[in-house]
């Protein structure tokens, strides 16, 4: 018998954007200086528009996306030097709750998986790169699934995924909506602030 257990990206195993403005980790501080952009614009006019709307469901490439909008921003270099920017910058792991998944990984009852509403490069440079890959099984994310949570499709696709369950998957994000929506598709969500609610969590701490 074995249980599901699912964790988000940003805010959860990256310090970077979390639901709570108190607890995120900026990776745009130096932005203006280093690329020439102003954050705010960027995230108002790139973040909050076309990367959300087409993006991040996969209808778009990112590089694409900012070939766009970039100029418009006042930046005039190429858009792969950009993004390879936003990734170095935005990929500081949260390194103690990997300390404590790898030590959920040795049981044998334990299946690990990531979901997360992401494009496509940035998922495959947190796999691969930064080596998501040697923890968890699998990424379900929005790109690849063609929404983004908590759509009620993107917990279906996972669960399409994983295959039945003994007990309902066990998911940590830091975003009260995807909470809501994840336990509306049967999931045990535990809203996610600091890593005290993973360990505190009782069937975790049994493992740990």
């Amino acid at each position: 018998m074995t249980r599901a257990v699912f964790f988000d990206i940003d805010g959860v195993l990256i310090h970077g954007f979390h639901a709570r403005p108190d607890l995120t980790r900026r990776w745009d501080t130096n932005l203006l200086a280093d690329m020439g952009v102003e954050s705010k614009r960027f995230v108002d006019e790139f973040i909050y528009d076309i990367f959300v709307k087409k993006v991040v469901t996969g209808e778009m490439s990112v590089i694409d996306a900012l070939e766009r909008r970039l100029p418009s921003l006042g930046y005039k270099g190429s858009p792969i030097a950009f993004h390879h920017y936003w990734l170095i910058n935005d990929s500081e792991l949260n390194q103690p709750l990997l300390d404590g998944i790898r030590q959920l990984k040795r049981k044998s009852d334990i299946r690990l998986y990531i979901a997360t509403n992401q494009e496509h490069l940035r998922a495959s440079w947190l796999w691969s790169h930064l080596g998501l890959n040697e923890l968890f099984d699998d990424m379900f994310y929005s790109a690849r699934i063609g929404v983004r949570k908590p759509d009620p499709a993107f917990f279906d696709f996972a669960m399409s995924k994983i295959g039945p369950q003994t007990e309902p998957p066990l998911f940590f994000d830091d975003t009260p909506k995807v909470i809501d929506g994840a336990r509306a598709a049967g999931w045990e969500a535990v809203l996610f602030n600091t890593i005290d609610d993973f360990t505190s969590h009782p069937w975790i701490a049994a493992r740990l």
